[in-house]
């Protein structure tokens, strides 16, 4: 893993453990992380016949920066993935980390979590608590923190903090960059204050029952955490911006047989998810010429926080069952 500033984009893996009725229904678990990097699906055998898989190899093998087994808990996911951001951050380096998998695999759990085991957006807010406190006693700088919740559903933006169908326009700042105009931020002096804004903001997203999952995320989370620094030595300003981004899952219209409104989303969440891929590809070439940020809200929003010197992570979340064998597959794929 390559934590420095220079480094672009870092691609990790985390299987989740098999769900309790998974375990009844009798699911077998496919996926198993090998060295930390390592990622190797197989293909059971009772399965070979009944779903044509024959024709394919036993065992399918992907490499990642890093890899998580079901037993890696969020803060062992969060010092890998999102802890070194936190310096480069407060120098005035944007960031931007965001989970992406199949409906169900996890990626909620992992930026929000619970209670018990808060998840990435939480973790972070407090390691960035500790670290302005103590660069304020150390470097004599003055930080300001603030933060909005937004959610991306059919292409248009919601502020999740105040509720409603209000749609917001997306607007380009000369200072600050891709702003949402009329978004509510918050300041925010403790973790718990945070979950509590978390939750009411995710009472407030878009979920509807498909057949691949009982409670689907239908829009994108973008939890935008502003950083504004002030040098009392030098008198120099910087401000910096991270967005923790819980994607709306991938789909398959075999698998969540949507129909109408349902087929709408998952078309439009894909249309996003592929326009955001295009985005990261075209960065990573060694010569880029055009990045496609216009094809999509999403990379709009994204465009000052993807490019230049910022950094850059994916958590691929999937699920190891053998039930989800190509959705998992097609995950690993796009990663």
């Amino acid at each position: 893993m390559q934590s420095d500033v220079g480094s672009k984009v870092l691609v990790v893996v985390r299987v989740r453990p098999l769900l309790v009725r998974e375990v009844a229904s009798g699911h077998t678990q496919i996926i198993r992380v090998m060295g930390g990097k390592l990622v190797v699906v197989c293909n059971p055998k009772k399965l070979m016949d009944t779903q044509g898989l024959s024709r394919r190899p036993k065992e399918r093998k992907y490499t990642f920066d890093h890899a998580f087994s079901d037993e890696a808990s969020q803060e062992e996911v969060f010092a890998v993935t999102t802890s070194f951001l936190m310096d480069p951050l407060l120098d005035g380096y944007n960031a931007t980390v965001f989970a992406y998998g199949a409906t169900g695999s996890g990626k909620t759990y992992t930026m929000t979590g619970t209670h018990l085991n808060p998840g990435i957006m939480c973790l972070t807010l407090r390691e960035l608590f500790l670290k302005t406190t103590h660069a304020m006693v150390t470097r004599g700088r003055h930080y300001r923190v603030t933060l909005s919740y937004l959610e991306i559903y059919n292409e248009n933006i919601r502020d999740l903090m105040r509720g409603g169908d209000t749609h917001l326009d997306l607007r380009e700042h000369p200072t600050f960059g891709m702003k949402v105009s009329g978004i509510t931020e918050y300041e925010v002096g403790n973790v718990e204050e945070i979950m509590e804004l978390l939750q009411a903001g995710n009472e407030n997203r878009t979920v509807e029952p498909t057949e691949a999952n009982a409670c689907s995320s239908r829009s994108h989370a973008v939890l935008q955490i502003a950083i504004e620094s002030h040098d009392r030595v030098l008198d120099k300003t910087h401000a910096a911006k991270l967005n923790l981004i819980d994607l709306a899952g991938s789909e398959r219209g075999a698998v969540t047989q949507n129909r109408g409104i349902r087929l709408v989303e998952g078309a439009n969440i894909n249309r996003s998810l592929l326009a955001l891929g295009n985005c990261i590809n075209a960065l990573c070439e060694s010569k880029i010429t055009f990045v496609p940020y216009r094809d999509s809200k999403l990379t709009r929003l994204l465009k000052d926080s993807l490019g230049g010197n910022c950094q850059t992570v994916m958590i691929t979340n999937v699920s190891p069952s053998h039930m989800s064998i190509e959705e998992s597959a097609n995950t690993l794929k796009y990663a």
